[in-house]
């Protein structure tokens, strides 16, 4: 709801500079409506769209590559967690009750996906209790042997890995373009609409493509911010190495 909300903003801001210039230039003094002021006008503008045009160039790469990781990091989290449950069943039955739990943290991510959660389900606080129950669970073992006895410390430190891939998707999922550069990139983005209405024709048409053209780049920018934050908003991280993994660990 955030985004959607700076979005929003973001349209009011480049719409509204283009519109207000478009009202306000017949206005001016005379001698602001030259030909010799339109043309700085036009150059400072200039300047602008080409310092807008590297840095949403380098937010979009950011973003990409943002979203791209912690994809991969999803997929290796799925896939430690089905090795972990290997390792469980490898011990013997003794450890139904772990596989239990673990199956019931896996459910809880795989049911928390949605475009609306405000926190990524492994943030959850009892998605973690859950995962620390599992540690719990296999602390409360007694291996006869040292077959087992190796097998309970394969899953012991495979739960820690898993522990440990849980925690870097918690600190990926905030995003890493920051506001200040975004607040600068609208301020830019803002100006060059405002010189757009220096001196066009007042007509429907002109209006109309200053309305059009703020919603998509205010789209845009907002598209830009989602898929930096991967957990949240329309554009996410695909849930199915997940469900994937649900689905082998229920077999």
């Amino acid at each position: 709801m955030g985004e959607v909300l700076v979005g929003v903003v973001i349209f009011a801001c480049l719409a509204g500079a283009a519109l207000a210039s478009l009202i306000i230039y017949p206005r001016f003094p005379e001698h602001h409506r030259q030909d010799d002021t339109s043309a700085v006008v036009r150059l400072s503008a200039n300047l602008f769209v080409v310092m807008s045009s590297l840095v949403l160039g380098l937010m979009i790469n950011s973003a990409k590559n943002t979203f791209e990781t912690i994809d991969h990091n999803v997929h290796n989290f799925a896939t430690q967690l089905i090795i972990l449950d290997r390792s469980l069943r490898l011990y013997g039955p003794e450890t139904e009750d772990a596989r239990a739990t673990l199956t019931a943290y896996l459910q809880r991510l795989v049911d928390a996906t949605s475009p609306t959660q405000k926190t990524p389900a492994v943030a959850n606080r009892l998605s973690e209790l859950l995962l620390n129950k599992v540690g719990d669970q296999l602390a409360e073992l007694q291996p006869p042997e040292a077959k087992r006895a190796t097998a309970l410390q394969n899953a012991t430190q495979q739960l820690q890995k898993v522990i440990e891939q849980r925690w870097v998707l918690v600190g990926q999922s905030e995003g890493i373009i920051p506001m200040p550069l975004m607040a600068l990139l609208v301020a830019w983005l803002t100006l060059i609409f405002a010189s757009f209405g220096f001196r066009a024709p007042r007509n429907a048409t002109v209006v109309g493509t200053f309305i059009v053209s703020g919603a998509l780049a205010a789209a845009a920018v907002y598209l830009i911010m989602d898929m930096d934050t991967p957990f949240s908003g329309p554009i996410q991280v695909s849930p199915a190495p997940l469900q994937r993994a649900l689905a082998e660990l229920k077999q």
